[in-house]
């Protein structure tokens, strides 16, 4: 059986943002609240979903974004890393959260259209 402890601390330091639940995914998890994917869980590491301005706040404190290698090619995912002290902060974490569900939110409505 998989550990789950890495997980199940994430799910606790998470648990004042409502609605918010791990499925696994391709050996990791994915966080979702409702049914927004902001967030990915693997080998230790939280992923928070990220936008231009939003991933700056992560590349300041060098974080790196989710990367994973495919036929020979490094694919780069719109999620960056959370830094540690961020993750061990419950209130720190759930603020980031928050913006990561508030990015993932507005990747998914549909563009504007323009007038015409």
């Amino acid at each position: 059986m998989a550990d789950t402890s890495f997980k199940d601390f994430v799910l606790d330091q998470l648990a004042a943002l409502p609605e918010v639940r791990a499925r696994a995914m391709f050996g990791a998890h994915g966080l979702y609240q409702g049914g927004r994917f902001f967030a990915i869980l693997d080998a230790g590491r939280v992923f928070f979903r990220t936008d231009a301005a939003s991933a700056a706040d992560y590349t300041a404190r060098g974080m790196e974004p989710f990367t994973y290698e495919q036929r020979g090619r490094i694919i780069t995912f719109q999620y960056h890393e959370v830094p540690p002290d961020v993750l061990e902060s419950a209130a720190e974490l759930v603020e980031w959260a928050q913006r990561a569900v508030q990015v993932a939110a507005a990747a998914s409505k549909p563009p504007a259209r323009k007038a015409k």
